[in-house]
């Protein structure tokens, strides 16, 4: 069987460095290019480190997949433009910059509730994104739709949100009570869940967070 080349973009992100892990632990991959603008803190002989500036990115080497982890709050990012510089635009120019080399099927870290007509700012950015990426033509697309994210944001130097932090003890004592795909869900089962589908997926497939759990 033949190994896999594979580009990440978020690397160093709460999810992207669960998917990177996982890339770097697997037999089946020869190498791993990461994209960002700054490099993962891990090093690894297939790993392959990119500092870049999404607005203008290089050739990318030929690969096989590519997984898109970019992600950001409009708190963290200042403003609704900066937002929307990184979760659309950066990581729709890393799909077509995949895609010009070669890359075949596509991961992507979006959310619950993503929709290109929602009134909700972060959810239609979200949404315009799956649907700019739907119209390129992949062989395989997984998209990740997670609810409330759970993971250690202190090893990534990001403040704790309150707002996990009550979701993630409400679920604790009533999570009997909430359905599956609004439970919030650990950042390693979505990348867990990614890693499994994307090398055989097959058309457009939508992961909820019941069936990511």
């Amino acid at each position: 069987m033949a190994k896999r080349t594979v580009i990440i973009a978020g690397a160093t992100g709460m999810v992207g460095r669960e998917i990177l892990a996982g890339l770097l632990a697997d037999d089946s991959v020869a190498e791993v290019h990461s994209l960002g603008r700054r490099p993962p803190t891990v090093q690894h002989p297939r790993l392959r480190a990119h500092v870049v500036n999404f607005a203008s990115l290089p050739v990318l080497p030929q690969a096989d997949e590519v997984y898109l982890a970019l992600g950001t709050t409009i708190k963290v990012a200042g403003s609704q433009q900066a937002f929307r510089a990184l979760d659309y635009d950066a990581n729709l120019a890393v799909a077509k910059a995949a895609q010009a080399a070669g890359v075949r099927k596509l991961g992507l870290v979006s959310a619950m509730g993503a929709d290109a007509n929602s009134k909700v700012f972060y959810n239609r950015v979200k949404g315009e994104l799956e649907d700019a990426l739907e119209k390129m033509p992949f062989e395989g697309m997984v998209i990740a739709r997670p609810s409330l994210l759970v993971g250690d944001r202190e090893v990534l130097g990001q403040p704790e949100r309150s707002g996990e932090k009550l979701g993630f003890a409400i679920s604790k004592v009533l999570g009997f009570l909430i359905p599956a795909n609004y439970q919030p869900i650990a950042a390693t089962a979505v990348a867990r869940a990614l890693l499994t589908a994307v090398p055989q997926a097959q058309g457009k497939i939508v992961l909820l967070s019941g069936a990511m759990h």
